[in-house]
């Protein structure tokens, strides 16, 4: 099975957010124990790194998203992912779409997020 893990999963994980961070460490593990194959948009590692600027040193970050890089697969945004988010008329959020464009360059078989009211336009499955 192939995952694209959302940005609010991540960070439920290493900010370790009652009530969903075990769910969260949960497809962490499973992506470690490559039980599954998990990927982050590249831009997840970018806000993460901001997200957590108050909690967390810059090594601390650094050192996570090392990590994340180490059992995910990265997909990065490119002008055409840019411009069928700018075409796509079912998503109100911009980086929503993008979540979704990269986990189709990906063939992720799902999105993993809590975000699901965002993705109801997506025919993408949530966990």
């Amino acid at each position: 099975m192939k995952i694209l893990i959302d940005t609010n999963v991540l960070i439920d994980f290493i900010a370790n957010r009652d009530p969903f961070a075990k769910a969260a460490e949960d497809i962490i593990i499973l992506c470690k124990d490559q039980k599954i194959e998990g990927c982050i948009a590249a831009h997840s590692l970018m806000n993460i790194f901001y997200i957590l600027r108050k909690s967390m040193s810059v090594s601390e970050r650094k050192a996570f998203l090392f990590y994340l890089s180490q059992i995910t697969e990265i997909i990065g945004i490119d002008r055409q992912k840019i411009l069928n988010c700018i075409q796509n008329e079912s998503f109100s959020d911009f980086e929503d779409c993008l979540q979704s464009e990269c986990a189709k360059s990906f063939y992720a078989d799902w999105i993993v997020t809590r975000n699901v009211k965002d993705f109801a336009d997506s025919y993408w499955l949530f966990l």
